[in-house]
């Protein structure tokens, strides 16, 4: 009887949100959720407070894709799925070298945040904090120095490092732009080879 039940409210949804459902079902476990903040916020009405959880959450795949996204709601756990589904709606792409570290050290920037991410040699680990961590650690990445300057505020902090991640480029794109082989390019950097820029 119950089953019945949950395919009729199943097929009373819009199609539009049964296919997104089930778009996240199947995508979910190769997605790894971090929750970087939660935040109580209150709203004073008439006959007192009305409380409410706002929740940070970040999502990646582990290997170069990762998105985060904000959600209010009545409850911590509710806060924190709708949060968790509108991250996996926007994710964006990392360029990795070698699948561990980034390819360049990269700079950015939100309100007062300030983010520094470093390329690192093989052992070094994850050097960042708070959010940083998380933010890195669901890309995938394994060697890299980060450090954050003026805002500690997890939003700035989250949306800097976001900015910075978007900036990165790969030999290969900057190849393509310019019209030259990656062999080119990457000879420059010391020690590398094309092989590893691929």
């Amino acid at each position: 009887m119950a089953e019945k039940e949950t395919q009729e409210k199943k097929q009373r949804r819009p199609r539009k949100e049964r296919e997104e459902t089930s778009r996240l079902e199947k995508t979910a476990d190769e997605f790894v959720d971090r929750v970087v903040h939660v935040n109580r916020v209150s709203k004073t009405v008439k006959g007192g407070k009305r409380f409410a959880f706002a929740a940070l959450v970040v999502v990646g795949d582990q290997k170069g894709r990762v998105g985060y996204a904000h959600a209010k709601a009545k409850e911590v756990p509710d806060a924190i799925k709708k949060a968790n589904e509108r991250a996996r709606r926007n994710l964006i792409r990392v360029p990795l070298r070698e699948g561990r570290t980034l390819h360049h050290d990269v700079l950015g920037h939100f309100g007062a945040g300030r983010v520094t991410l470093r390329t690192a040699p093989a052992g070094t680990g994850i050097i960042a904090g708070g959010p940083m961590r998380a933010i890195l650690e669901t890309i995938g990445i394994q060697d890299v120095v980060a450090k954050c300057t003026g805002s500690s505020n997890p939003h700035n902090m989250v949306r800097a490092t976001f900015e910075a991640l978007t900036s990165l480029y790969s030999p290969r794109t900057v190849a393509v732009k310019r019209g030259k082989k990656v062999g080119d390019i990457v000879v420059r950097r010391e020690g590398a080879s094309v092989k590893e820029a691929e």
